[in-house]
């Protein structure tokens, strides 16, 4: 059926009475009819994220109810005691979140399968952790993390408390596609759920039990203490989930001097404050910065909607610094393994895990303490399916995992990155060397001199839409399809395609280019929104040749993406 019979089929079906108006003032639009019904949402390394609005490439109660059917069914082919552990369900500060939070309920819950679900917004780390705290089969969080308000989502994570994996995804979206009539997915009245006890409602006592896990990752409570009474943080969560859990994590393991940036303390889906609640962009720490030049504060953090990620500004002669991802995931490195090994806890097996989009400095770290580094594909999900592996084989000590993405976890007790472990040990981090009289920056300038000046950089084309998607896949066909041994002045010593299943890893749209330096570029179709991006990163002697040579290679790339 094609699109326009789809839409047609929308207006005249009773089923989507309430969205009949919406869809009726749009009927002059063939390229927003054609847009909302093109396609369904599909899976990509988040799960399902979407526009909000009426449609089957929307996000809305009838594409959530899919999903969760779809979900409900993967999990009673998976037997009665699967229905019994049931599924715990989170849902962040976005439009229509505790909406569709109560509709995946409802949905489960006549399926006959348990639903527990949060009195509130929570953050997605905790919704990691809750799915092994009580024993579920699966969880799914209602967010669509750092995207602009008009966009929601809907994560699935199974029983190991880490995102799906593309095999059980693929299970999921064989019973999706089975789903043709939207009226035939079955519902429940809500208090009849409760009643029945098929919908749970959860105390406020797994926040404490989360809380509790984080602060073990702790390393230097000596150090807080010492400097506490002058390390001063500011602290901003984006208008999203991260306000309570992050400012008690740290107000209990003793840091005194926090300021929260008012204007986005609270929970806000419109994010007024911010063009894109996206801590990867400096904007989004501007009234953190503002408020930190006011206090004279040492630190800025920054987190966003979901609290999965984190992002700092660092005062340094005067001046707010933002450090990357790929800067912090290096920091962390080799702040947690020096203390590590200087309190004889670092093992012989010890790992960190980081994917093949993140820079090698902080493997080179890694190497320099005998600590092994796995490359994963990008999404957390396979960082958390590594972390499993190791306790299951109980051959490897999980140390860290990151992602250039700002995303960070120490510890086992979730299996996504999360921004409230990050945020204590990058403030502790920070109060470390604050105690030595040096910034994150000063220390990531003794790291550049020990092991080289590592520059990384990501570009992102967006390409909405039908055509947009088609143009996407034309940028990664025509580099996938040019046998190239050179750009610009730059050689090429080896091209990995990761569609061809490579390294011991799933297939994926990846491409990787490595120079002759060992500087690489990757090409990659983002999984959660239209844009394909193009990694950067390249090593030099100096900072500025480092920063000459990445300025020249993306100039190059980019170049290219406008010929063709």
């Amino acid at each position: 059926m094609d699109y326009l019979n789809i839409y047609k089929e929308w207006i005249n079906n009773t089923y989507f009475e309430d969205v009949r108006d919406e869809l009726l003032s749009i009927k002059e639009d063939k390229d927003d009819i054609e847009d909302r019904f093109y396609k369904n949402l599909e899976f990509g390394t988040a799960g399902i994220r979407g526009i909000i609005g009426a449609g089957t490439n929307r996000m809305n109660k009838y594409t959530v109810r899919r999903a969760t059917f779809a979900l409900g069914n993967k999990i009673i082919n998976e037997g009665d005691n699967a229905k019994d552990r049931g599924v715990v369900i989170a849902h962040d500060n976005r439009h229509k979140s505790r909406e569709f939070c109560i509709e995946a309920a409802k949905t489960l819950a006549a399926l006959g399968i348990k639903a527990y679900i949060f009195d509130d917004l929570r953050t997605t780390p905790e919704l990691s952790f809750a799915v092994r705290h009580l024993n579920c089969i699966s969880g799914i969080v209602i967010t669509a993390s750092h995207n602009p308000p008009e966009y929601n989502g809907y994560k699935v994570y199974w029983e190991d408390g880490a995102q799906i994996l593309p095999d059980v995804a693929k299970e999921i979206i064989d019973e999706v596609v089975k789903i043709n009539d939207y009226s035939r997915i079955p519902s429940i009245d809500y208090d009849e759920a409760v009643g029945k006890k098929l919908i749970i409602e959860l105390s406020r006592d797994i926040d404490t039990e989360l809380i509790e896990a984080v602060k073990k990752q702790s390393l230097r409570s000596d150090i807080i203490e010492k400097v506490s009474d002058e390390f001063k943080i500011v602290y901003t969560p984006l208008h999203g989930t991260g306000n309570i859990p992050v400012r008690r994590v740290l107000k209990e393991v003793g840091f005194k001097n926090v300021m929260v940036v008012k204007e986005q303390e609270m929970p806000d889906p419109n994010f007024s404050t911010v063009d894109y609640p996206n801590p990867e962009e400096k904007q989004a720490l501007k009234l953190g910065i503002e408020l930190a030049k006011k206090e004279n504060a040492n630190l800025v953090i920054g987190t966003d909607p979901d609290c999965d990620r984190v992002g700092i500004a660092v005062k340094n002669n005067g001046e707010y610094i933002c450090l990357n991802g790929n800067q912090v995931g290096a920091l962390l490195t080799k702040y947690i393994l020096d203390n590590l090994s200087k309190d004889n806890k670092l093992l012989d097996n010890s790992v960190i895990i980081n994917t093949i989009v993140t820079s090698d400095l902080g493997e080179k770290i890694a190497k320099s303490y005998n600590v092994e580094t796995l490359k994963t594909l990008t999404g957390f999900k396979f960082i958390g399916e590594k972390i499993k592996e190791f306790e299951q084989d109980k051959d490897k000590n999980f140390v860290l995992g990151y992602e250039e993405s700002y995303g960070y976890l120490v510890g086992t007790h979730a299996r996504d990155k999360d921004a409230v472990v990050a945020s204590m040990l990058i403030c502790e981090m920070a109060a470390y060397y604050y105690s030595k009289g040096l910034s994150l920056c000063d220390e990531l300038e003794e790291i550049y001199k020990e092991y080289g000046y590592y520059k990384d950089g990501l570009k992102s084309i967006t390409l909405k839409g039908k055509s947009g998607n088609e143009k996407i896949q034309s940028i990664i066909k025509f580099f996938r399809e040019s046998s190239m041994d050179s750009i610009g002045s730059f050689k090429i010593s080896e091209i990995k395609d990761y569609q061809d299943g490579i390294d011991d890893l799933p297939k994926s749209n990846v491409i990787k280019y490595i120079l002759d330096d060992k500087s690489w570029f990757t090409i990659r179709p983002s999984g959660t929104e239209p844009k394909i991006k193009f990694y950067f990163s390249v090593n030099a002697g100096s900072e500025k040749e480092s920063n000459d040579k990445l300025n020249n290679l993306s100039e190059i790339i980019m170049k290219r993406i406008e010929s063709i």
